[in-house]
């Protein structure tokens, strides 16, 4: 039983592929394994992996760590100044300008202070009135310290 040229061609190819796809993955194992050992003094599997293990689990540390750390930065930030409300207007009518203000400033719960300036031609006044929710506390608020937190809440200044 003879095998024709013409086999012996196709059964060449398709052996000649086969080598080419084996000498692929055989070098693509190889540029993965010394990837691996790159910076290791023995090329020693084993200790490469647990330092690969190691390496893995600090960094899961790390991240766990970080976590908690922005949480409670995002806690914290909550309680920071994040709405401003600023309204300039004129309380009597003989002196020029709005040189008056009521400027509020108010964290995420809408809490915090309103500080109103009143100005006239003798002297300016300035007070502080505290804000828990939006609601005063033990003071009234006068139409434009209203306005301010109004325009706190609502994100415009």
């Amino acid at each position: 039983m003879l095998l024709d040229q013409g086999m012996i061609y196709v059964i060449s190819i398709v052996i000649l592929t086969w080598l080419g796809v084996l000498s692929f993955f055989v070098y693509r194992s190889i540029t993965h394994y010394r990837k691996l050992i790159k910076g290791a003094k023995d090329a020693d599997l084993g200790a490469v992996l647990e330092k690969l293990i190691n390496q893995q689990s600090q960094g899961k540390k790390q991240s766990e760590e970080i976590l908690l750390k922005l949480e409670k930065l995002e806690k914290d930030g909550r309680l920071h100044i994040q709405k401003v409300g600023l309204v300039r207007f004129n309380p009597f009518s003989e002196t020029g300008g709005d040189q008056s203000f009521a400027l509020a400033l108010l964290d995420e719960n809408s809490s915090g202070i309103i500080i109103s300036s009143l100005h006239s031609r003798d002297n300016t006044r300035i007070y502080a009135k505290p804000i828990d929710k939006g609601k005063p506390i033990g003071y009234d608020f006068s139409k434009e310290e209203k306005e301010a937190i109004v325009k706190a809440e609502n994100g415009k200044i």
